[in-house]
């Protein structure tokens, strides 16, 4: 197998692709960690459900203020004009077509952009939607950050996806360790690839038809 990406390394990806002035929200998970790459010359304004706009990165170690946290009840730090609201206006905002930028976890994205990401269908599994199908039907692109396979050595972007879905044709792009993915009217183009990967390996590797940019 390849070369491989980071968490780390993929957030910075996905970071270089926020542009200027744009709203976003970091879904729970590995997206949070897109807040620590973005350029501090770039100004991004980072929404986060539970009722804050400005958000900034991690703090430093040791100065964690835990009343001040992220959706996923992680400390984050305050940038400069940053705004507290309630959630039902969190929640106006992210469905009412305010957000540039969403940026989920996923267990499954289809060719079609369908997303997955609440529940495996499985029995013992515990079921977490969240704000997710808010955001995916809300923002105006939505930004899949994931690792391409499963411990399973299965891909993560199928043709259909199996378990129950967040939203319907809402994906427009997704990163994973591996490549980045274009999703656009039902068609796939790699429009990134990192370490060795090969076309023929990523066509192996996800069964679909893929195109090239």
């Amino acid at each position: 197998m390849s070369t491989k990406l980071t968490r780390d390394q993929i957030a910075a990806r996905v970071a270089q692709d926020i542009p200027e002035g744009a709203y976003v929200n970091l879904g729970i998970g590995l997206p949070t960690l897109v807040a620590n790459h973005l350029p501090q010359d770039r100004e991004v304004l980072l929404h986060t459900e539970n009722g804050m706009l400005g958000m900034g990165p991690a703090p430093a170690k040791g100065e964690e203020d835990y009343d001040l946290i992220n959706a996923g009840k992680q400390p984050v730090t305050e940038l400069p004009g940053c705004a507290f609201f309630h959630h039902a206006d969190s929640f106006a905002m992210m469905r009412g077509g305010h957000l540039d930028i969403c940026v989920l976890g996923a267990f499954q994205v289809s060719q079609h952009g369908d997303l997955a990401n609440w529940h495996t269908g499985a029995p013992d599994a515990i079921p977490a939607v969240g704000g997710a199908m808010d955001l995916a039907i809300g923002a105006k692109d939505v930004f899949v950050m994931m690792e391409l396979l499963t411990r399973e050595g299965q891909s993560k972007l199928v043709a259909e996806c199996t378990y129950p879905l967040t939203g319907v044709r809402c994906v427009s792009r997704v990163y994973t360790d591996v490549a980045v993915f274009d999703l656009r009217e039902g068609e796939v183009t790699v429009i990134d690839m990192f370490g060795d990967m090969t076309r023929e390996t990523l066509l192996q590797l996800t069964g679909l038809p893929l195109k090239f940019a």
